[in-house]
């Protein structure tokens, strides 16, 4: 066995899956675990975060320190975690409705900030985990079950809202590609800054609109695009804007980061993480003055 497999190997977990047969969850698990292994990271050095959903029933389905968080929420506890410890890799993951929905503040402001952190959108456009109601990327006039007559509102553009913010890595993948959501995982994870990539994944249950099939016949990785440059943000936007009938994936755009968040922070002069630095108190006195 190689070292890799070794590796992924470690990963694993005796915990039983719990997502719908052929669930796109069950790709994209697979994906993050071989693409941690291929870069030789250990269970211990790496910290999953997992925000409500589908997805997240994966968080003690993999041997490593993981987090299930609140409902939109995922981000800011993965920030807190690479700033408190940047000598950890950390991974997080929200489905389309935490992210968009209940989450969208976080999602923006971590995008401008630039947390050292990669990010894994899950889009599935619907709330899976609470059986298929209408979410944020549902298509208009798609029936959901909360809404039968079909969505009204204007579905959101994922990548159209990201580059909207001056981000510096973007990519889109689909769960039913592993070799390619494996290698966009690994860019991502080496990158510094916060690195978007949403993964397009079909829902089985719920979700009939887009099934494997109809993301298989139309998704297309850029790299088939002759001299494709991922710096050039104004063509990545041009290539990333159609998610109907040519759906662009990989890496879509990249450029070095200068002043990502961990960076600009004023700790040049220490050898110590946050969490190292972190000390008992005694607040006898200050319990004592208000019982």
């Amino acid at each position: 066995m190689s070292d890799c497999s070794l590796l992924h190997t470690g990963y694993n977990s005796d915990n039983l899956y719990t997502w719908c047969t052929n669930c796109g969850n069950y790709g994209i698990h697979g994906s993050l675990k071989t693409a941690l292994a291929e870069q030789d990271l250990l269970p211990h050095e790496v910290v999953l975060c997992f925000d409500i959903g589908c997805h997240g029933n994966g968080a003690d389905k993999i041997h490593a320190n993981t987090v299930h968080g609140l409902h939109g929420r995922v981000i800011p506890f993965a920030v807190g975690i690479q700033l408190a410890n940047r000598k950890l890799k950390v991974v997080a993951s929200g489905g389309d409705g935490a992210t968009l929905g209940e989450g969208i503040n976080h999602f923006i402001h971590a995008i401008r900030s630039d947390y050292d952190i990669t990010f894994l959108l899950h889009n599935n456009s619907n709330y899976g985990l609470t059986t298929g109601q209408a979410s944020p990327t549902t298509t208009e006039g798609v029936p959901m079950n909360s809404s039968p007559d079909g969505v009204s509102a204007t579905p959101i553009h994922v990548l159209d809202l990201v580059f909207s913010l001056k981000p510096t890595f973007v990519a889109r993948t689909f769960s039913g590609d592993i070799k390619q959501m494996t290698r966009v995982i690994k860019a991502g994870m080496k990158h510094k800054g916060f690195s978007v990539i949403e993964i397009l994944q079909h829902c089985p249950t719920y979700n009939k609109a887009t099934p494997h099939e109809w993301y298989r016949e139309r998704v297309y990785d850029v790299n088939k695009i002759m001299n494709y440059d991922t710096s050039d943000i104004g063509n990545a936007q041009r290539v990333s804007k159609d998610i109907t009938d040519k759906i662009a994936t990989g890496v879509i755009y990249q450029r070095e980061s200068m002043d990502f968040y961990s960076k600009q922070l004023n700790r040049k002069d220490r050898t110590t993480e946050l969490v190292e630095e972190v000390n008992s108190y005694p607040v006898d006195d200050l319990y004592r003055r208000f019982i």
